[in-house]
């Protein structure tokens, strides 16, 4: 009985196949139906419109080709020739020409200027000799009605199709062409009330394959050709008809519906693109196909679920021993050790691992107690929890104990109840992990952070460190010190808003060079800049540079900046370049400096053709100073006295201690020597008031010798010897006055305290 009923769910399956096949053949059949007909009203619908659209267009060029054939005629009349140009035009142009998208008529010679225009008593100058139907008439004896190339209007732009004629001398040679043109625009405005839908329209051609006009395309394809394509060969071959082909142009499939435009060599197509034509069919065949799909799946899911109850009670058992297998096979491959337990505490099941640990594998332990597998002090260790677990309370702990070679073995331990609808625990779950090894690389894990953490606290640079999207993932205390965050104040904030450096320049920001780290996902460069305390203001010179931090897949996880103090450093730069120039005791400008400014008074001097002079000066008593009251009052003497030259002298004019007791004066951009002396006359007077040295007024007196530019020296080093030596030729003249260099081999004049010394420089 079974096996025949087995056998009749097998027929019925067929049976139900053979009725959902039934069903679905007779919906196919009045789906192609539904399409024939679809595709039969199109074709009609095409045809009648091609024929009618060809029968208006015909109409129109004839009228137009009997104009221009009028105008030939006239034309090629000598007599017409010796009208006056107004009564000319009347016989040659009638009002025929005029016709709706019809331009102006030019008469061409025979070397193709225009010599009469529709349009104006004056013919325009223009040259047509290069034009297709101009070559047509002249070079290959064309006749009758010939349609040129489209082309842009020379006139107006325009696209236009020329259409013309020749006309001849009364010995029939060739005298010249009579054009006209049709703005292409007229075959929009004729089919501008059509809509055949998406991807179709109507297309009109040469004989030989030159696109005229392509609606709605525009005219983007006028003036190509499709000479040689399969449709064009068809459309010159077959003269008039309907085919599916596929479009040159485009790669569109359309229904294609042609005709010759009367007996033009023109050819019009409508092209219907099949989509369109098949869009309505499509949506009612995938309807009436889901219904017949509905309905064919329907009768088989009856028939299967007759199929399906009869044979699932043979597939149970098969199945689960299957399941038993696979999940015997599955848990033996875990690498944890994995028991059930009956409230009793007998195994019911033991995966390879457990039994492995037991000492009993390959033999099993089903129904065997617990206490009979462990030792007596593992079991009275582990029974308390057996306890809270049969009575309901799921747990998970670590435990640590010994392996079989007496190493310490870390497990994770879960004991989880398996109570029954209602509620009674009737067994328990065992799962032992070890998690020795995972142990071991926590703990090195651990250890190694920590060497980290205490290294970044250690190091004296600022450590900034950010997550992928740069917000602030940790600071070292030398980075709180420098930015004025806490660590955990600053943890999840922007880096832009810890860490912001701007230019020592102009205080501009400068960009974040951990957020372009994260976006290069390399090192940058060092960047100096200038980072401000939070709270303070305390402005710090940094150098920052940053690395993005990748994983072992090379993504970009996070970024860490390195900020050095180099405050101390910048400001020691700034202190040595000073020094490298000014007088550590008086900080007056050095020699170096001098020089350096000497040479550019000189440049500017011989540029505006002025003078500029140099001043030698020395103590007069410094060293009794010295000796009397030390060396320190005698620095502080050498102060107070750079004091009073560069109150004495122009903001303009250098000052410089050349070294002891000697000092140099530059004062540039001088009219003669009288300014000089003027200076040298204010020093005096500077010198006349004691000196308040060491509590005591003391009087100290100066001499000094004056050199000009360009009179006494062309460089500045002869404008120092010279300086000089009258400055020691005031010494010998009795001190307390300046000497003006006049010469070798002649005396220097003195400046002071002689009150009439302006003489100029020899």
């Amino acid at each position: 009985m079974p096996s025949l009923r087995q056998f009749f769910s097998h027929r019925l399956i067929w049976l139900a196949l053979l009725v959902a096949l039934g069903i679905g053949a007779l919906f196919a059949r009045t789906i192609w139906t539904i399409r024939n007909d679809e595709w039969s009203y199109a074709a009609q619908t095409n045809a009648n419109l091609a024929r009618t659209l060809e029968q208006g267009l015909a109409w129109s060029l004839d009228s137009f080709d009997k104009s221009l054939e009028g105008v030939a005629r006239e034309v090629a009349r000598p007599e017409v020739w010796a009208l006056p140009p107004d009564l000319r035009a009347r016989v040659v142009f009638d009002n025929s020409l005029r016709a709706r998208g019809a331009g102006d008529v030019l008469v061409l010679d025979a070397q193709g200027n225009v010599i009469l225009d529709s349009g104006s008593l004056e013919p325009r100058k223009a040259n047509f000799a290069d034009r297709d139907y101009f070559l047509a008439f002249r070079e290959q004896g064309q006749q009758g009605l010939f349609f040129g190339k489209p082309v842009p209007s020379r006139v107006t732009g325009l696209n236009i199709l020329p259409i013309s004629r020749a006309y001849y001398h009364s010995d029939g040679s060739f005298a010249g062409v009579v054009v006209g043109a049709i703005r292409l625009s007229y075959f929009k405005e004729l089919y501008g009330s059509l809509d055949l839908g998406n991807n179709s329209g109507i297309n009109l051609f040469r004989q030989d394959g030159v696109v005229i006009s392509r609606f709605p395309y525009g005219d983007a394809d006028v003036g190509k050709s499709i000479a040689g394509t399969p449709n064009l060969v068809r459309f010159q071959t077959e003269g008039a008809g309907s085919f599916v082909g596929v479009a040159a142009l485009d790669g569109i499939e359309r229904l294609y519906s042609f005709r010759p435009v009367g007996n033009y060599p023109l050819i019009l197509n409508v092209a219907q693109s099949t989509d369109t034509i098949l869009a309505k069919w499509r949506s009612s065949a995938l309807v009436l196909g889901g219904f017949a799909v509905m309905l064919m799946l329907g009768c088989l899911g009856l028939a299967l679920l007759f199929v399906r109850e009869l044979l699932l009670r043979q597939k149970v058992s098969a199945r689960l021993t299957e399941a038993e297998h696979d999940l015997r096979t599955t848990l033996d491959n875990v690498p944890s050790m994995i028991a059930y337990w009956d409230a009793g505490m007998r195994n019911r099941f033991a995966n390879r691992a457990a039994l492995e640990e037991f000492g009993t594998y390959p033999a099993p332990v089903r129904g065997r107690h617990i206490s009979e597998l462990l030792s007596e002090a593992r079991y009275a260790a582990s029974k308390p929890n057996y306890d809270l677990a049969l009575a309901g309370k799921p747990l998970r702990f670590e435990r640590t104990d010994e392996d079989h070679d007496g190493l310490p073995r870390h497990c994770i331990v879960s004991y989880l109840p398996d109570t029954d609808e209602r509620g009674v625990v009737t067994g328990l779950f065992v799962q032992v992990t070890d998690i020795t090894e995972r142990k071991r690389m926590e703990n090195e894990l651990f250890d190694e952070k920590e060497r980290v953490r205490l290294t970044l606290q250690s190091i004296g640079d600022a450590v900034v460190c950010s997550d992928a999207r740069g917000m602030v993932t940790y600071l070292n205390p030398v980075a709180e010190r420098l930015t004025g965050w806490q660590a955990f104040d600053a943890a999840g904030h922007n880096v832009d808003e810890v860490v912001s450096l701007r230019s020592p320049d102009n205080d501009e920001p400068l960009p974040n060079t951990l957020r372009t780290a994260i976006h290069q996902g390399t090192a940058t460069d060092p960047v100096r800049g200038v980072l401000v305390h939070r709270t303070s203001g305390q402005r710090f010179q940094v150098e920052e540079t940053a690395s993005a931090i990748t994983d072992r897949h090379g993504a970009v996880t996070g970024a860490v900046a390195v900020l050095r103090d180099v405050t101390e450093a910048v400001a020691m730069a700034e202190r040595m370049a000073h020094l490298a120039q000014y007088d550590a005791l008086t900080d007056l400008p050095n020699r170096v400096l001098l020089q350096d400014r000497a040479q550019l008074a000189m440049a500017q001097a011989r540029r505006e053709g002025r003078s500029l002079a140099v001043m030698y000066l020395d103590l007069d008593g410094f060293k009794e100073v010295n000796d009397r009251l030390g060396h320190d009052v005698g620095d502080i003497l050498l102060v107070q006295f750079a004091q009073r030259l560069q109150a004495a002298v122009r903001a303009s004019d250098t000052v410089c201690r050349q070294g002891g007791d000697e000092f140099v004066v530059l004062l540039p951009g001088l009219d003669g020597v009288e300014p000089a002396c003027l200076v040298a006359r204010k020093i005096l007077a500077a010198c006349d008031a004691a000196f308040e040295l060491a509590g005591q007024p003391v009087r100290v007196g100066v001499s000094g010798g004056i050199a000009l530019f360009p009179q006494h020296g062309s460089t500045f080093d002869e404008l120092s010897r010279h300086a000089d030596g009258a400055m020691y030729a005031a010494k010998r003249g009795g001190r307390m006055r300046f000497m003006l260099y006049r010469g070798p081999d002649v005396e220097p004049e003195a400046v002071l305290p002689e009150p009439d010394l302006a003489a100029t420089a020899q």
